[in-house]
């Protein structure tokens, strides 16, 4: 098995969400994949299989469980196969659905990939369940932003959507990560989005992902595809928007993701960033 390493939204080694790939995995079992993810410790790696009609089944693992979906291991692996193959339109069959990915090479040489998640959807988070949330990750209701209140969204995976009065709470990550982990499992939400709004279109996020072993993910396309989603319903515009979400410069991997918003209610969110490999 050859197993190849790219870091996606980023340009540079030190920044952006490493992944593993994995391009032909139709020989491997289930249990070598999630061996392998372990081994390999990044959050999330990819395994695909190519189909002879070109159609392309991907899985995502983490070193702990398996998702169904991965946002930077999809443009990871999109990359992955455009510098093999070439750049061009794919179509990953995954846990979550169809997840239409373009490829293509950016003026300063980079290949970028652009993804489009499944339909979105947010519901509300119920109380004890909010409760419990910020108790494990010791922040207090005072400290939320009203503006944008906490919901579950949803773009192929389920993230609660927790917002940030000030940047200074954001900076201060220090959670119960066996408390946050077992209320993550028993509601299926995959990782924490919390978010703080530095203008209309430009927001900072950090995101816990203790269900996969892993105490904070550096940056997350799923998360950013559902808070796309998110944003849609809270303002209920009816214009396309873009915006940007920082991640990972608390961590010391500065990752930037560019996000496109549809007007059509409900459409799926594209997510665009550069991978480099490792």
């Amino acid at each position: 098995m050859e197993i190849l390493r790219y870091s996606s939204f980023a340009t540079a080694p030190h920044g952006g969400n490493p992944a593993g790939v994995v391009l032909d995995a139709g020989h491997l079992s289930e249990l070598t994949m999630q061996e392998t993810a372990a081994v390999v410790g990044y959050s999330e790696t990819a395994f695909v299989t190519t189909s002879p009609d070109g159609g392309m089944e991907v899985r995502y693992f983490s070193p702990l469980v398996e998702v169904p979906f991965c946002g930077h291991a999809t443009i990871a692996a999109a990359v992955a196969h455009a510098d093999r193959n070439g750049i061009g339109d794919l179509s990953f069959h995954t846990r979550a659905g169809i997840i239409p990915v373009k490829t293509r090479r950016s003026p300063d040489g980079s290949l970028v990939a652009t993804l489009v998640s499944v339909p979105t959807r947010t519901e509300p988070i119920a109380k004890d369940d909010l409760d419990l949330l910020l108790r494990a990750l010791g922040w207090a209701p005072e400290e939320l932003n009203p503006a944008l209140p906490p919901r579950a969204a949803y773009a192929g995976a389920w993230h609660p959507i927790i917002a940030a009065a000030g940047r200074a709470r954001l900076s201060r990550l220090d959670y119960d990560m066996d408390a946050l982990a077992g209320l993550m499992n028993a509601r299926g939400w995959a990782t924490i989005d919390l978010v703080w709004e530095e203008s209309p279109t430009v927001f900072h996020c950090r995101n816990p992902f203790p269900p996969g072993g892993v105490v904070e993910d550096p940056a997350t396309g799923a998360a950013a595809a559902a808070f796309g989603g998110y944003l849609r319903e809270l303002r209920t515009t009816s214009a396309p928007e873009q915006i940007t979400v920082y991640q990972g410069f608390d961590m010391g991997r500065p990752s930037r993701i560019d996000v496109s918003i549809p007007a059509e209610p409900g459409s799926g969110i594209s997510v665009t960033g550069p991978a480099i490999r490792l």
